[in-house]
């Protein structure tokens, strides 16, 4: 993958971020996701590649713009999936709550999970702790081995979990571990992503049931940190399932490793702050234009690029 890609593509996140922006704190999520919609595909519509979106909006019927298999991009040059979130935290920005996020990640064609819009149980940490976890152990026996790994006591451990009914177990073990605790109410990428940002974030450690299609995009993040992660998709549904077969999921109790979510050594990420969060600063309105700050990393290289972009709005209108 050509490596200006890369800025080409955290252009996109910038705009989404932009237009979600608007609408921070004014408590309607469906404006702000249809911005952040509305602002990344128009972003997309410039760059010249062939793309086509495989994890996204929701599937053709149910979404008008950046759904499952829609292809974006000038159709030329090279081709590429896409996986998208272009507002991941809708209720975190209607609310103005901290680590909402824009994301972007691209991979040769077939090298991401097709991933059905159901939910995925989720173990993730950071390269330091790479290796250590398994999915079907016990709580208590991954927070040890965590912990083991980053030579570490149990008690200096703190592992995120997303804050819902369905977590009431997770959160007790973890406790009765002794490990501590961050409850978040959305937005599990930024989450995941945050293990491998121990220092900013002090996550070590993320588990618990959230979206598949974030399951993807997190992934793609901690292959280009060096981190791991395994998931498990939870149907809630008899259509779930038929839909997961649908796409290619032949076994729904299967255990997918970080390299099935997100194959190979030529993975682009890029996110950028839509709200204050653990290792993104959100848009920050000025008086005449905005600020916003990106990261963009590729795991062929395993570089991290943090990006502070000042928009000035009467030389560069945002879309």
């Amino acid at each position: 993958m050509d490596r200006n890609l890369a800025l080409e593509f955290v252009r996109v996140t910038e705009a989404a971020a932009l237009g979600a922006a608007k609408w921070m704190g004014l408590g309607n999520d469906k404006a702000a996701d249809q911005a952040a919609v509305d602002y990344m595909r128009k972003a997309f519509s410039a760059i010249t590649f062939d793309g086509t979106v495989v994890i996204g909006e929701g599937e053709r019927d149910e979404a008008p713009m950046l759904y499952i298999g829609e292809k974006i991009g000038k159709g030329e040059g090279p081709k590429l999936d896409i996986a998208i979130d272009p507002l991941e935290g809708t209720t975190l920005t209607a609310q103005g709550r901290a680590n909402a996020i824009s994301v972007v990640a691209a991979a040769p064609r077939g090298h991401f999970l097709n991933a059905p819009d159901t939910y995925m149980k989720k173990i993730a940490v950071g390269p330091g702790a790479a290796g250590a976890i398994d999915i079907n152990a016990p709580v208590k026996d991954n927070v040890r081995a965590v912990a083991k790994k980053l030579c570490r006591d149990v008690d200096k451990i703190t592992v995120v979990i997303l804050d819902r009914p369905r977590h009431a177990d997770i959160i007790r073990e973890v406790r009765e571990a002794g490990a501590r605790i961050c409850l978040i109410q959305d937005g599990d990428v930024a989450a995941a992503v945050a293990t491998a940002f121990p220092r900013d974030s002090e996550i070590d450690l993320l588990l618990g049931i959230g979206g598949a299609p974030e399951g993807v995009l997190a992934a793609a993040a901690l292959q280009c940190l060096g981190g791991d992660m395994q998931g498990q998709l939870k149907p809630r549904n008899d259509e779930e399932v038929q839909r997961a077969h649908q796409m290619g999921v032949k076994n729904i109790d299967k255990v997918f490793t970080i390299n099935e979510l997100a194959r190979g050594d030529d993975i682009m990420f890029a996110a950028t702050g839509v709200t204050n969060g653990s290792f993104l600063k959100g848009v920050r309105l000025t008086a005449d234009g905005a600020m916003t700050h990106s990261v963009v990393m590729r795991s062929k290289t395993g570089t991290i690029r943090y990006i502070e972009a000042h928009h000035k709005f009467a030389k560069k209108p945002v879309y």
